[in-house]
């Protein structure tokens, strides 16, 4: 027993119990939100505990994590690519999805949902890292050949997901991952330039060809809706522009409703009346700001915006270019993830399907957020390079 107690407490003085302690803050947060939600709802009990079991899930994978050397995973990066491409492609045969996003982004295994596009990011983000590292020590980084060979591996993991599951808002997550990715390891910025060069020349036969018309109208619902058209006359309707912008100006009125201290927990008009579709999923937001105010809002921005920097901070300490990048991909995923999914709830960007990290319910995306944490505090753990310490 007392050799338990030594290495829990060799752990807390070694590990980020920074990172730790917000992340199981935040975790424990959203699951008294989603408990909220669903208090009047049959599946509550069962939806807690799926939260549950998958934040101590996460809570081991943090700890496993932590204890493994992030270049020793690296090493793998082929194998690890191998199997994001595989794991996004079996949703081709034994995926699921909902008929009204039209996506087919789950699996199920054992009863249980998992989403392989939450768990890719992780290995995503990993298999960049070394890429772009290597690069960079053998002085190749910004060559044209490097820049195809990194652009390939990005294109093969979005294209997967946008052809194979349709999930728009996750491939656009790894998109933002990517682009921040690039700018910390160094991509001049002419090739930024060509790059969005290209995808502006590109973008009409993307618009065109590979767009439904339900997701033209997500996209186009917070700027332009007045162009939000009917998917089966093709011609636009009021009926549809109410359909399209029903969740986001719900989800709005709930924010504003909730005022400085909200309505109070599960008192809330619009949350406990479950107006707002999947408000335990993507909205979730919005029953903080209706029943917890302005001030439950901001404190989950405060504990997010904290992660982030966390991260950011604990690569720039690392010295090592390949601790900086994960670090830099874990902290973008956040970012990217959180300004969407407050951006939708706020009505100020399109409704795309984002979880807040932490906060939705969803076990997929809890043990991909503790696994990436977990990561980085390992880079923590880790001791500098020789080159780096001090005499």
């Amino acid at each position: 027993m007392r050799a338990f107690f030594r290495t829990v407490y060799k752990f807390m003085g070694e590990a980020d119990i920074y990172l730790l302690s917000l992340s199981s803050i935040s975790a424990i947060y959203g699951m008294i939100l989603i408990s909220s939600v669903l208090k009047n709802s049959s599946s509550s009990s069962n939806q807690i505990y799926v939260q549950i079991g998958a934040m101590v899930i996460g809570l081991v994978l943090f700890v496993m994590f932590s204890y493994l050397d992030v270049d020793i995973i690296a090493d793998k990066s082929g194998l690890l690519l191998i199997f994001s491409a595989l794991f996004i492609i079996t949703l081709q045969f034994w995926g699921i999805g909902e008929e009204e996003t039209g996506n087919n982004a789950w699996l199920r295994f054992l009863g249980f949902g998992i989403q392989p596009a939450e768990v890719v990011k992780v290995t995503f983000i990993i298999v960049i890292a070394k890429m772009l590292a290597n690069h960079k020590d053998r002085k190749t980084l910004n060559t044209f050949s490097s820049i195809v060979q990194i652009a390939l591996v990005f294109l093969l993991i979005f294209g997967l997901i946008v052809r194979i599951s349709s999930d728009l808002g996750s491939a656009l997550v790894y998109g933002f991952i990517f682009v921040v990715m690039l700018f910390v390891g160094g991509i001049k910025l002419r090739w930024f330039a060509i790059v969005g060069g290209l995808i502006v020349a590109v973008s009409p036969l993307i618009w065109n060809n590979f767009l439904t018309t339900q997701q033209k109208n997500r996209i186009l619902a917070p700027f332009l809706p007045e162009l939000i058209v009917n998917p089966q006359t093709g011609l636009i309707d009021s009926v549809t522009r109410r359909d399209v912008l029903f969740q986001s100006d719900n989800s709005v009125r709930a924010i504003t409703s909730g005022g400085f201290r909200g309505q109070g927990l599960g008192q809330g008009r619009m949350t406990q009346s479950q107006v707002i579709p999947r408000q335990n999923t993507d909205f979730i937001f919005s029953a903080a700001g209706e029943e917890l105010g302005f001030v439950g809002c901001v404190l989950i921005i405060a504990l997010l915006v904290a992660i982030i920097i966390r991260c950011i901070y604990v690569g720039i300490k690392s010295n090592n270019t390949l601790g900086l990048l994960v670090c830099s991909g874990v902290a973008a995923m956040f970012l990217a993830q959180t300004f969407e999914n407050i951006g939708m709830c706020l009505g100020l960007l399109p409704v795309i399907g984002i979880t807040l990290p932490f906060y939705s319910y969803g076990g997929s995306s809890i043990v991909a957020c503790f696994a990436a944490l977990g990561i980085v505090s390992g880079i923590k753990m880790r001791p500098k390079p020789l080159r780096f310490r001090t005499l």
